[in-house]
Formats: C-alpha cells, structure tokens, sequence
C-alpha cells in the first residue's frame, strides 16, 4: 500500500486530499495543529498527527516514525499554509515572517526532514502554490509573495531532487471551496484599525480577502484532480487546477503591466488619492 503525508488537513484542500487519496488506497499520513483536529482525522480512519510544520524536532520524530512502520513515503502534499491579507506596511516585517514561515520555510524544513523516507521510495513531493504567486493583487502582498517563492523554491528542489529519484510537482490552485476565505478575512480584520493610513479602503481590504471564494471549485473535485496528476507515470512539474487558475495566469502574462495594475486597483478600490 502507497503511503502518503498531507500537512494542513483540519479542513478544505488537506482534509479533501486526505479523504480522496485513503478513497484510492494510500495509508493517509494526515496532520494538524489543533488537537480536535486531530481527533476527527482519527475518528475517520487517518493515521492522524498533531503537528507544528515548523517544529524541527517534531518533524524528525515524524519521518523515523515512517521510516520504522513503512521504510519509505511515496508522496509528501505540503499543503500547511494561510493567507496574510492586508496593506504590506500595515502587517510590515513581523506579517512577512509569519507568512514566510509557514507557507515557505516549512516547506523545506518539512521536505528535508522527510528526505530520507522519500528517497527510499524515490517518492514525490507536491508543494501547493497559487495562481497568486503569479497575479499579484493589492492588499495580498505578502501572501503572493509567499507564493512566488514556492515556485521558485519548488524549480529548485526539482533539480536537485531528480538524481535521488525523488519527483517534485507544483500546484497552483485558483478558486477552491475552503475556509480560506474565512481565515483571510480574520486575519484582515487585524490589521483594519483607524490608525491605519488605508482605512477608508478597508471595504476594499475585505473584497480581497474574500476573492478566493468567488466561483469556487469543490475541494473534492481539486484533489481529485491532483490525485489523478500524481498518478501518471511521468507527473507534470506544474499544475493548475480550480476556477481561475488558467485564466488567471494568462492575464498576467498577456495584459501589459500598467493596464493590469489599473484594473486591479479599481477592483480594490485604490483608484483617487487619499
């Protein structure tokens, strides 16, 4: 039986990937932070796990606890990550850390210490991007910079990966249905103080922590789709997948900058001076 380590499986993308990967006969290796969380993955037949992705000890417990059950990993889904939306300068450089920790430095911290069980299987890695590592919007600025360095480091990792037999893909999700949107939201409302130089902008704050939930694809029918992408015999470097994700992108690469950036910022209300 394929064995499988998703982070990030309290909810929406983790617990679909969790549910649609155990549907297609891998033992489910399933993490979460929150000890409730845990239970539930527990309770429906997971080999759950309470885990801080940037706990380093933790981590290390983890892969010699697969090494000594399976002897290997065939796949690692990192897909531990939140989304930090406000005005950068607002959030300023202790958001950027926060955000960076999570969705970036995890990454590798979580790859290098399940390293050795995933080259024994000469297993996969899926990091989870974004197409807002790709279209970058006004009031998400650290979070599509977080992006922008999974595929740079998730490029990386597939070069230097490759002569140990270890396959890296990266996932660029557009609209999926999840509790993205809430968290997002929560974690603007922080930064939405009258103190704030953009807080006449505050409604246009809101309207983009709440954009990953415009026309969202079912988080089942993403996984699905990322399960069928792992499968293939020679997996794809890079997918998108969801509402948007092609689009998207594509607006990026064919709009010229300033007309792209003027329609952004109209749709966040940036347009006139403050």
């Amino acid at each position: 039986m394929p064995v499988a380590l998703i982070t990030g499986c309290s909810s929406g993308i983790g617990r679909a990937l969790a549910d649609v990967f155990k549907g297609a006969g891998y033992e489910v290796w399933a993490s979460a932070r929150k000890a409730e969380d845990v239970a539930a993955l527990t309770a429906a037949g997971f080999t759950a796990v309470q885990l801080d992705v940037n706990d380093g000890a933790a981590l290390e417990q983890l892969s010699e606890r697969i090494n000594q059950q399976h002897g290997g990993l065939d796949v690692l889904i990192n897909n531990a990550g939140y989304g930090a939306m406000g005005p950068l300068l607002d959030g300023g450089v202790p958001a950027m850390q926060r955000q960076f920790e999570t969705n970036v430095f995890a990454i590798v911290g979580v790859t290098r210490a399940l390293f050795p069980v995933l080259r024994r299987a000469k297993g996969i890695v899926v990091n989870i991007g974004s197409v807002s590592g790709v279209l970058v919007t006004p009031f998400a600025g650290a979070y599509c910079a977080s992006k922008a360095a999974v595929h740079a480091l998730s490029d990386a990792l597939r070069m230097e990966l490759a002569p140990f037999g270890v396959r890296v893909m990266e996932v660029q999700p557009g609209a999926i249905e999840s509790s993205f949107a809430k968290n997002a939201g929560h974690e603007a409302e922080q930064l939405i103080t009258e103190q704030s130089p953009w807080f006449p902008l505050r409604e246009g704050i809101r309207a983009r922590a709440k954009a990953s939930q415009d026309k969202p694809t079912p988080a089942k029918e993403f996984a699905g789709g990322l399960l069928k992408a792992v499968q293939q015999s020679k997996p794809p470097r890079l997918i998108r997948l969801g509402n948007g994700s092609r689009a998207l992108p594509l607006l990026a690469g064919l709009l010229p900058k300033g007309l792209l950036e003027a329609g952004l910022m109209k749709r966040f209300g940036l347009r006139g001076q403050l």
